[in-house]
């Protein structure tokens, strides 16, 4: 752990720790997934064990967000105008799908069947790392989404060369 001491003498935690990896698991029987090590140690160390599951804006997919992570974009979203209609669609499609879980002592959490339905989640799946939030997809559905074909790579690759990634 990280700790910052201004001159003030604060002292305060960084948190420097993101996710990022790919790990395939299965979801049993009941409807659980064990959460990567690597993402339960960042988890604990930098965050409450409640993490919020709600289905992903436009990819038919879940995004798992840490409770701390998820307020930020509550307010993100309080900031925004609500006759906005790309708002009002997320607002229909994220917000409103979001369910609190909390994560077992075995590092487990439940997938609401519905989100669970709504992101095609059974069976093999992909736990993907994506910075401040976790992804997860069907793995058939992941395997497919990163193989770009040819005419796609190329533009990608321009377009990341751009950005200087």
């Amino acid at each position: 752990m990280l700790y910052i001491v201004e001159k003030s003498g604060r002292k305060w935690r960084a948190n420097l720790q993101s996710f990022s990896g790919k790990h395939y698991y299965t979801v049993d029987p009941k409807g659980r997934i064990i959460i990567p090590s690597a993402f339960r140690e960042i988890i604990t160390s930098n965050y409450s064990t409640k993490l919020y599951i709600t289905n992903a804006p436009f990819d038919r997919c879940l995004y798992i967000y840490p409770l701390e992570e998820w307020s930020k974009l509550q307010e993100q979203v309080r900031s925004k105008p609500r006759y906005d209609e790309a708002i009002r669609f997320f607002m229909k499609r994220v917000i409103a799908s979001a369910i609190e879980v909390e994560m077992d002592k075995q590092g487990r959490i439940l997938i609401p069947a519905a989100l669970r339905e709504d992101a095609s989640i059974n069976g093999d799946v992909a736990i993907v790392g994506q910075i401040d939030r976790i992804e997860l997809w069907n793995r058939d559905e992941w395997n497919t989404l990163v193989e770009p074909s040819r005419e796609h790579r190329k533009s990608y690759e321009e377009k990341l060369s751009a950005y200087g990634i």
